[in-house]
This record gives structure tokens, sequence and C-alpha cells, in this order.
């Protein structure tokens, strides 16, 4: 009976210790299945419109400024970058380079992806027909065939204030040096003929022979010029 008494409170202790002991561990268990771990959302990564990138071309204006074309994705955006030069300005002055850059949505156009290739060569055709306009009219469109039914920012628009055209004076022409002119040469002394002599001679001759001799000098010497002359 005295066992039981000393150890009966010392069982009770043990008893007791152990409810609290598991009632804590379950209570901490239960904490730790309420705290709910959210990840990170996946950033997904921004694909780059590669679309774009098969878009370069050349076409010339009037046949003599001669231009080239090329597409780049700026955001949800395609810029086409255009420059021409006119080689021949360069030597008569005038304006030598042009600058400019345009600006459309095509992704909106369905046919920008499935027909990519057709879709530049219709860009290509568009700067063609725009001629002289290029760089120069807002309001003029580079319209793409495949795309006429979708909205008007699927098609290109100029920037006026990317456009830029360079100018140049013309450089003064050069003429080749005249000829030089051949210089006077003094003419040379006339050596007197044998006619002219015998003029001379008579002339001589006749002032000499004077009287009833003039006749007979006038013969002879007469007959001596026409041997010469």
């Amino acid at each position: 009976m005295l066992f039981l008494t000393t150890v009966a409170p010392w069982l009770l202790l043990a008893f007791l210790g152990q409810q609290v002991s598991l009632s804590s561990g379950a209570r901490n268990k239960h904490r730790g299945a309420d705290k709910t771990v959210t990840a990170a959302p996946d950033k997904a990564p921004r694909s780059r419109d590669k679309s774009a990138a098969n878009g370069r071309g050349k076409f010339s204006i009037n046949n003599k400024i001669q231009c080239t074309w090329g597409a780049k994705a700026v955001g949800d955006a395609v810029k086409l970058s255009v420059k021409c030069e006119d080689r021949e300005a360069h030597i008569k002055g005038g304006v030598t380079d042009i600058k400019c850059e345009y600006n459309g949505k095509p992704q909106s156009c369905a046919g920008y992806k499935s027909n990519n290739k057709g879709f530049w060569k219709q860009v290509a055709r568009a700067f063609k027909k725009l001629q002289g306009k290029v760089c120069s009219d807002e309001s003029k469109l580079v319209r793409v065939g495949i795309c006429k039914r979708a909205p008007r920012d699927a098609h290109f628009k100029l920037d006026m204030m990317s456009s830029v055209n360079l100018t140049q004076s013309g450089e003064p022409e050069t003429h080749a040096p005249p000829p030089p002119q051949p210089r006077a040469t003094a003419a040379a002394p006339v050596k007197p003929t044998a006619c002219t002599a015998r003029v001379n001679h008579l002339k001589t001759a006749e002032e000499n022979c004077s009287g009833s001799w003039a006749s007979v000098c006038n013969f002879f010497l007469t007959m001596l010029q026409s041997e010469d002359c």
C-alpha cells in the first residue's frame, strides 16, 4: 500500500507529461500544414518576332536613286528603315541621301505569319509603287495586299520625324585648256626671180640708152627677157 502511494504520483506526472508532449506535437504539425508555400510564377521568356528578320530588300526611284530597306522588331511593332543614295547628285549637286523609318503592327495580319515570305515580297512591291513619295508623304502607307482586312496599323506608316534629306552642291565643271596657238614666224625675204632681175635691167638700160640708141637697147633687152621668162 505504501508502494502504491509513493509510485502513483510519479506515474500520474509521467502520463500528463506524455499527453502534453503529444498535444504540442499535433499542434505544430497542424500549423505546418496550414502554411502553403506559393511558388513564384514562371516568367515565360519574351519571344522575339523572328518573322521581322526576313524583311529586307532593294528598289530604285526614277531608275537613278538606289534604296535599301530592312525590318526590325521593336516591342509589339515592326520598324522599316529606309536608306537611299543618288550617286549622280554627289557630282552635279542636289539630294544625295534620303533616310526615314516606317512603323506598323503586322502581327494583327494573319498573313504575316502564315505567309511571311509572301508578306515581305508585297512590301517590296509597295515601296516600288511609292517612287517619289518614299520618305516624303506621310499619307501614303506601305500597304500589303494580303492584309486588306487587317486593321490600318497592320500597314506601315511613315514617321516624319525620322525623315532626313542630305544635299550637296555640285562640283564646278573643269574644261580642258585650249591648245596653244602656233607662233607667227617672220616671212622669209622674197628673192628676186630671173624675170624680175631682167625687168630691173631693162629699166636701167632705158635710163642709160638715150637718143637714137634707145630703140636698139629695147630690142636687145626684150629678146634677153623673153628667153629667161
